[in-house]
């Protein structure tokens, strides 16, 4: 397992927000996912139409940042669809591993990335914005992520 250190600047995301029991994200991201794609020709300043970010905060201080994000960046916010959210992230510093596999084992790969950190002398942000960045997510048993883990 190969982690890299990343330093990314601000973070324009439009998409949309799945809320639900722990246990019902792995049925309700795929449905938003597709949901964006069906959409993505409606959002005009799209950056990349096939690049997916997932977003969320490990340990949520408020219900604003309770749940996870399905987007793609954008140049700005103008004309967002009225049924999608915008979300800014911050510029950040993340410790990033690549998982390609099953989307079941993802818990796996992020186990190695904690401990990594850990044993590297960084700490890990869980109050803060973590990504997902899909490059291929249509296989369930065949998914290729880098997971962004946010650390200082």
């Amino acid at each position: 397992m190969e982690v890299i250190i990343k330093d990314l600047a601000e973070l324009k995301l439009v998409g949309y927000r799945v809320l639900c029991e722990a246990e019902q994200y792995i049925i309700e991201i795929p449905q938003a996912t597709r949901r964006l794609f069906e959409q993505i020709k409606d959002i005009t300043t799209v950056v990349d139409p096939f690049q997916l970010y997932g977003a969320f905060v490990v340990d949520n201080e408020t219900k604003d940042e309770d749940g996870y994000w399905v987007c793609v960046e954008v140049s700005d916010y103008k004309d967002i669809p009225t049924e999608m959210v915008a979300l800014t992230i911050p510029r950040q510093s993340y410790a990033v591993v690549r998982h390609k596999g099953k989307n079941s084992l993802i818990g796996e790969s992020y186990n190695q990335l904690h401990k990594w950190i850990e044993e590297n002398g960084y700490k890990r942000l869980k109050n803060k914005w973590h990504l997902e960045k899909y490059h291929s997510s249509e296989d369930v048993d065949n998914i290729d992520v880098e997971l962004l883990d946010t650390i200082e």
